[in-house]
């Protein structure tokens, strides 16, 4: 019987783990080694990984920015073959449990509508479009979640 998904803090031990993920969620996108090694230990940073069957099938990071009263998810990805069965909301939702401040904003491709339907669930709102955003030259769209009272 396999073991039930974990959501887990995430470290500089899952380095290679982080790369393989995104390389299998963001081929166009993925971070370089450098932006990889900083969201892991750069202090602040809400950093957690969904385990499944001993792997990182998941993970995402988020950040209150110094002076601004919003914190951003910077990145969250679940592995194809793990995907659609809610491990993108858990750790979606663990994340946000541990962020600071009353706004949470994120962005997400145009394209990817699977992501923007469950953040609508969630309680994101579209509040913006930065153009040719992501190295391919597609749009951005900007969510934006506002916590009643915020932490």
């Amino acid at each position: 019987m396999p073991l039930p998904m974990e959501i887990l803090p995430a470290s500089l031990r899952d380095l290679s783990a982080l790369r393989r993920l995104e390389q299998a969620c963001f081929q166009k996108d993925a971070w370089p080694l450098l932006d990889l090694i900083a969201v892991l230990t750069w202090s602040g940073v809400v950093r957690l990984k969904a385990v499944e069957d001993g792997q990182m099938v998941g993970f995402i990071a988020g950040d209150l920015r110094p002076g601004e009263p919003i914190a951003w998810i910077a990145t969250i990805g679940v592995l194809p073959a793990y995907q659609r069965r809610g491990i993108g909301r858990a750790l979606l939702r663990a994340c946000e449990s541990q962020l600071q401040g009353k706004r949470i904003r994120l962005c997400v491709r145009l394209s990817n509508q699977a992501a923007i339907q469950m953040y609508l669930q969630e309680g994101y709102l579209s509040v913006d479009t930065w153009p040719n955003y992501y190295k391919d030259g597609e749009d951005a769209l900007v969510m934006e979640k506002v916590r009643p009272g915020g932490l």
